[in-house]
């Protein structure tokens, strides 16, 4: 007789017990004998005992088919023998999984069957072995520490990561070669950068030399030649007119002064004479000393008015007692003598920035020169001087009221002992040298309207000699007059720069003026 564990019902052959699992029991949801799994199908709880209870399979190696019972009875038998064995529900369950499985757990329940004498006062035991409750094992899991995968094999997340390196690295090669263009482009453009601005460099300079006649196109004795060689291509000169001005001007350059073909006498006293016949709505008029006028020539026409100033400032030195002994008798140097001048006063160490500027040289050149090489000129021979800059402007639409205050101011130094100076004062004070951007004049005076407004008595370098010859005429000298006369609101460059001569220079002084030029620096104003 076979049982069945599960319900209790009892069947005569074993093929009944098979057909009553099969039906009753196999196909409905079976439970774990080793944990708490239940609600499963019979194929389902084979597969689970065999992957999830591996240790009990180990534990039973062999049992493949159904597991007999040796279960004995608690009472007596008293016919002396034993029952037919009973075979467990847990051992057909272990026979019917999967052949493959070759260790299969199993759970042996014996129970000992009814005796037939037994008066109903045997008593029924079951054995069962106990098992340990294994719970089932946790498998393993290994992260990738660059995205969010998890892996269940390191082998697996090794060839994961280097997956991983492997697109690193090409992104990094990427970027590299990337970075390696742009590097290459970017001193590409720097390289045609600075090509681009040497060779606007060179060509500002080769601008600059051709402006300030540095670019080696010879100085006053060559322009003076073409010149005249021009006027004899046009037929205005003849060949022999040609030589013997040339033969002129070699004479000129040999005894260093000026030959006196563009000087005009007389200016200051022609003017003194205008003011005391017209001067109606004039409060004051102060002049400078006695400046004669030099105006530009075929040989410097374009770059000699700084050279011509120079030479009106000389005019009037000549005729002071102060400044006569210190000026070679009464000469004026012609423009070549005065830059072999300001040469020698480079070589004595006035100036050195500014020697460096022009390389040492001005003569054989048509290059300019500004306030400080009038200083440097004024200094070598021994006269006090001062430059003043008036760096900006200080009045309204780009005016320079101060600059027409600081004139009146050195004018009026002469008659300041006077409660009320006279109307037309004509002072010992030599002219001023006038520097601004490209130009250069003289200032031999100064009005004073009635309204209190200023206005300043320019000689200009660039008048000739016919125009300034007006001024000496009665008929003409008004019109002449209204050409000088320069208000405020005429001189709008950014900055103006003022030299003026103001006294003698011991050589003690000269020398320490000599050390003091090699930071040149003039007095700002404002």
């Amino acid at each position: 007789m076979l049982t069945c564990d599960i319900c209790g019902e009892v069947v005569m052959l074993e093929e009944d017990m098979k057909t009553h699992l099969l039906l009753s029991h196999l196909e409905n949801d079976m439970c774990c004998p080793l944990c708490s799994l239940s609600g499963v199908s019979y194929d389902e709880l084979c597969f689970h005992i065999t992957s999830a209870h591996p240790e009990e399979q180990r534990g039973v190696q062999g049992q493949r088919d159904f597991t007999s019972s040796s279960g004995r009875s608690a009472g007596t038998n008293t016919g002396g023998s034993e029952k037919p064995k009973t075979k467990t529900l847990s051992c057909l369950a272990a026979a019917s999984c999967d052949t493959a499985a070759e260790e299969t757990p199993t759970c042996v329940t014996q129970k000992s069957p009814r005796s037939s004498n037994e008066d109903n006062h045997g008593v029924r035991s079951e054995h069962k072995p106990k098992h340990p409750q294994a719970s089932p094992r946790r498998e393993k899991l290994f992260s990738c520490p660059m995205c969010p995968l998890v892996c269940s094999s390191p082998f697996i997340l090794q060839e994961h990561i280097e997956v991983h390196l492997q697109e690193q690295s090409s992104a990094e090669e990427s970027l590299d070669s990337d970075l390696k263009l742009a590097r290459q482009l970017q001193h590409e453009e720097e390289q045609r950068r600075r090509q681009e601005e040497a060779q606007q460099e060179r060509e500002e300079f080769k601008k600059l030399q051709r402006q300030f006649g540095l670019d080696g196109r010879g100085g006053y004795r060559r322009q003076t030649e073409r010149t005249m060689e021009g006027a004899v291509a046009r037929g205005v000169m003849t060949p022999a007119e040609f030589h013997c001005k040339r033969a002129e001007m070699m004479e000129m350059m040999a005894s260093g002064v000026d030959d006196g073909k563009t000087r005009t006498q007389g200016v200051t006293r022609a003017l003194y004479d205008h003011y005391q016949a017209e001067c109606r709505d004039l409060v004051h008029v102060w002049l400078s000393a006695d400046t004669d006028h030099f105006c530009s020539s075929a040989g410097d026409k374009g770059w000699g008015c700084g050279y011509r100033n120079f030479q009106m400032l000389l005019s009037s030195l000549h005729r002071l007692d102060a400044y006569s002994p210190l000026l070679q008798e009464n000469t004026i140097p012609s423009i070549p003598q005065v830059q072999s001048m300001v040469e020698k006063a480079w070589k004595e160490g006035l100036d050195p920035q500014g020697a460096s500027h022009f390389n040492q040289r001005l003569q054989g050149t048509r290059a300019w020169i500004g306030a400080t090489e009038i200083y440097v000129l004024l200094t070598s021979l021994r006269i006090s001087a001062r430059i003043i800059d008036f760096h900006t402007p200080t009045g309204p639409d780009d005016t320079h009221p101060r600059l027409f205050e600081w004139v009146k101011q050195y004018f009026c130094q002469s008659s300041s002992g006077t409660r009320l100076p006279p109307r037309l004062i004509q002072t010992s004070l030599p002219p001023l040298y006038l520097q601004y951007q490209g130009h250069s004049c003289s200032i031999v005076g100064i009005e004073q309207k009635k309204n209190g407004s200023l206005c300043l008595l320019l000689l200009d370098p660039g008048f000739s000699t016919s125009d300034t010859r007006k001024l000496l005429s009665r008929d003409t000298v008004s019109t002449a007059v209204r050409r000088m006369r320069k208000f405020p609101r005429s001189l709008k460059h950014k900055q103006y720069q003022v030299v003026a001569a103001r006294g003698v220079l011991s050589a003690e002084e000269k020398q320490v003026r000599i050390l003091n030029s090699r930071t040149l620096c003039a007095e700002r104003i404002p």
